[in-house]
């Protein structure tokens, strides 16, 4: 028989607590602060792609209420992401310059969930998947958000539920380039908010998500 789960081995506390691995040596006692923000970081990404999935399914279905429930709760999680630049900071330039020579070549701009959200979100590179090497790792996972509609591509299948005109070549446009903005669009989009109540907090609450993620970048 099993072992009862309990709180530890549900959320696998002992891998989860082991993975803070500092690279200097003695320690600096603010390169542990520095691993544990970056490996949180990672943790909320991870969540947002997740979220992100769901805004999808949401959207093509049309779904206004599951969407508008799931935007609070991107929004709420890009908040907690900017609060944490707050902890950094309480990190000096001197602290950091302590280990940083420990850290080589490795860069937050080398996280690549973090580009997977701006490819699901519809800011797609193709230099960016050049750059890396298929053994990178996640390099699977970008190459097929790379090749997958976006959030933004989902968000004209909700429009056209809800009687806007959405322009042919959007709905039949090359996936892998980036979205751009479409007059056209703005437009239903301006007319849905004035018309639609309902519409009009989903499109703020997307609005406040885009603002926040502007304010952690």
């Amino acid at each position: 028989m099993p072992p009862p789960l309990t709180y530890a081995s549900y959320l696998d506390l002992e891998k989860l607590l082991s993975l803070q691995k500092p690279r200097s040596s003695p320690p600096e006692h603010d390169e542990t602060l520095f691993i544990i923000i970056h490996q949180t970081y990672e943790l909320w990404f991870k969540q947002l792609l997740y979220e992100f999935e769901k805004i999808k399914r949401d959207f093509s279905a049309g779904d206004l209420f599951g969407a508008i429930h799931t935007f609070k709760r991107v929004r709420t999680i890009m908040k907690v992401l900017v609060a944490q630049v707050d902890i950094l900071e309480t990190m000096t330039p001197s602290s950091f310059s302590s280990f940083r020579d420990r850290l080589e070549t490795a860069s937050g701009f080398q996280s690549v969930q973090f580009r997977e959200i701006e490819f699901a979100l519809g800011y797609k590179r193709a230099s960016t998947v050049a750059y890396l090497k298929p053994d990178f790792p996640g390099y699977d996972r970008l190459q097929k958000l790379f090749h997958q509609r976006s959030v933004v591509d989902h968000f004209y299948d909700f429009l056209a539920r809800r009687g806007a005109q959405i322009p042919a070549d959007l709905k039949n446009r090359d996936v892998t380039r980036p979205n751009g903005p479409n007059e056209g669009v703005q437009k239903e989009i301006l007319r849905l908010y004035k018309s639609t109540p309902e519409c009009s907090i989903l499109f703020e609450l997307m609005t406040d998500f885009d603002e926040g993620l502007q304010e952690w970048r």
